[in-house]
């Protein structure tokens, strides 16, 4: 007997045996089994999700010697024919080569005859929206009141394309894609039962690639087999799919992590020699990074399935989300920019680099300090572009001298630093404490720093950064440094940030041993945030009382009856 393939030999005979769709099956079991049929179904979805199966299956249904149901019993000649695809009362039409109304009208001549072996007539139609207009016109009637024996079921994957004259003659049922999890489980079963050495790994990957369809996954898991000699392992699909070996992922990801342009190079040149699809690569890096930021922001939630939890918890450790978000948008626009480029290789390098020299906005590698207002270009009040009126000058620099801490100190010269810890520097004081704006509590006690002029200092970013800005210094017993947090912002403490934070403290303060506890309680105004909440508030208060007694907004207020709108004045520090 010649082989079967297993989209063939595994398809479902009935709805017990359908994997998803329990919304589609939930309504057709009922209808049947309260014996409320409509006469015409439309199933859509994407390819291979059971549109077609669905159809066979309800022929079976109510053509079934035992009577109409939702359980056939597959075991009659009405059963095994349509199983074999040679009951001759249901017709199968392929729309998409008869589409001409011809077509059409030459199906629907036997409408009006009594069904030869079964109970019903059933029509089905599949990709029924290649039909043309004039064909769709032919199907109206019929479709609308078709005889008692006749029914319709109508399959497509694009429904925006059926007029809605027809659409609205039928029971719609839209078609879910099927999960990863799903299709994971079924292949498990299928191979399970057809005694094929499979492992997880390679599964994982065939449903990944399947996208959503069950029959895609079939004949993957088919061709694997084949490939893989009767076995399906990891490498085997990976090697077959084009898709990129999750090792090589992982070198690229820790060398960004590790601001490694050098051994980033090296690793993108032994990808090289795999000849590898490098729109495949990217899809992998964006995956991975997807998994990275998941664990970051939602500890414990690593998706469906994660085979890289060990390289997820390490990057999520040593990554900031916000290089995560970043490297993610830059792994998507440089898949959709590498046809443009002038070598696959080339454009994929040039990603890498990218994602290698740029960091969000306000990210530093090291806390840079402000400008002296001296140094400031100044520019007078309403001149630049549109939206800029509102951003001082001190702001504008600011970031210029963010940008410029990126970059390496030239030999000789002090890398650029906190106000404080410059100011050790030339002083020569090797206490970062004190040069933080500690102060003591007591005789005896340990100093408390200045948490204002601390956190200013931290490298963080993101929630952790918020975090530290919303805190204040309760206490310092020996290496414990307790902070009260804001109530209001309680949700920023997650264990990542926390432990981010300490990490900070720890470098800043040139304490390794010294621990960081966070409690929940009252700041009574004193957090870096609530402070710069009410320096804005003065400086605002004092913008709106200058322009309320400026000499010329009183002319123009005594003279026109002009109005002013406070909301709109911002002050420029």
């Amino acid at each position: 007997m010649s082989y079967m393939a297993l989209a063939r030999k595994w398809r479902p005979h009935t709805f017990a045996e359908m994997v998803g769709q329990e919304h589609v099956l939930r309504a057709l079991v009922n209808a049947l089994d309260q014996d409320r049929l409509h006469h015409a179904f439309l199933f859509s979805g994407t390819r291979g999700v059971g549109k077609t199966t669905l159809g066979r299956i309800l022929a079976r249904c109510l053509n079934c010697e035992q009577g109409v149901s939702s359980e056939p019993c597959g075991s009659c000649s009405a059963c095994r024919e349509i199983d074999e695809g040679r009951f001759v009362d249901l017709i199968e039409v392929d729309a998409a080569s008869r589409t001409k109304v011809d077509d059409t009208r030459e199906m629907l001549d036997n409408i009006q005859y009594a069904p030869s072996r079964g109970r019903f007539k059933v029509y089905l139609i599949d990709e029924v929206h290649m039909l043309s207009n004039h064909s769709f016109n032919a199907l109206l009637k019929s479709l609308e009141e078709p005889p008692p024996h006749v029914k319709f079921v109508l399959a497509t994957t694009d429904p925006q394309k059926v007029p809605v004259t027809i659409l609205s003659r039928c029971l719609q049922f839209s078609l879910k894609r099927l999960s990863r999890p799903l299709i994971q489980g079924q292949l498990e079963r299928i191979t399970g039962s057809e005694g094929i050495s499979a492992e997880p790994a390679g599964l994982v990957q065939i449903a990944s690639a399947a996208d959503g369809s069950m029959r895609d996954a079939l004949s993957l898991l088919d061709q694997a087999i084949s490939f893989g000699g009767g076995a399906v392992t990891g490498t085997d699909v990976a090697s077959m799919l084009g898709a990129i070996d999750r090792g090589h992922i992982g070198v690229l990801l820790r060398a960004l992590a590790d601001g490694d342009g050098e051994a980033l190079m090296k690793a993108a040149a032994r990808l090289e020699e795999l000849t590898p699809d490098y729109t495949a690569a990217l899809d992998g890096l964006a995956s991975t990074l997807q998994r990275v930021a998941l664990a970051q922001i939602v500890p414990g939630a690593t998706g469906d399935v994660d085979l890289d939890a060990e390289l997820v918890a390490e990057l999520a450790e040593v990554l900031e989300p916000e290089d995560v978000q970043l490297y993610y948008e830059i792994a998507l626009l440089g898949k959709r920019n590498l046809p443009l480029a002038p070598d696959p290789r080339g454009g994929f390098e040039m990603t890498l680099l990218r994602m290698l020299a740029f960091r969000p906005a306000g990210m530093v590698d090291g806390p840079a300090s402000a400008p002296e207002a001296s140094t400031v270009p100044s520019r007078p009040p309403g001149d630049g572009l549109p939206g800029q009126q509102g951003l001082s000058a001190v702001t504008m620099a600011r970031g210029s001298a963010s940008q410029r801490s990126r970059a390496p100190a030239a030999p000789g010269r002090a890398e650029a630093g906190p106000p404080a810890t410059r100011a050790t520097a030339d002083t020569g004081d090797a206490d970062p404490r004190r040069a933080a704006g500690c102060s003591a509590t007591g005789k005896g006690a340990e100093p408390l720093p200045d948490w204002s002029a601390l956190a200013a200092g931290l490298e963080l970013g993101g929630i952790a950064r918020e975090l530290a800005h919303n805190c204040t210094v309760a206490s310092r017993e020996g290496n414990v440094l307790r902070l009260a947090l804001d109530p209001a912002h309680s949700q920023m403490h997650t264990p990542a940030a926390a432990q981010r934070l300490q990490k900070s403290v720890q470098r800043f303060l040139g304490e390794p041993e010294l621990r960081v506890r966070i409690e929940i309680g009252a700041t009574a105004g004193n957090t870096p945030a609530q402070r710069e909440a009410d320096r804005r508030a003065r400086r605002q208060e004092e913008a709106v009382q200058a322009v309320e007694t400026d000499p010329n907004v009183k002319a123009l207020r005594d003279r026109f009856g002009a109005k002013l709108f406070t909301n709109s004045i911002k002050p420029v520090d």
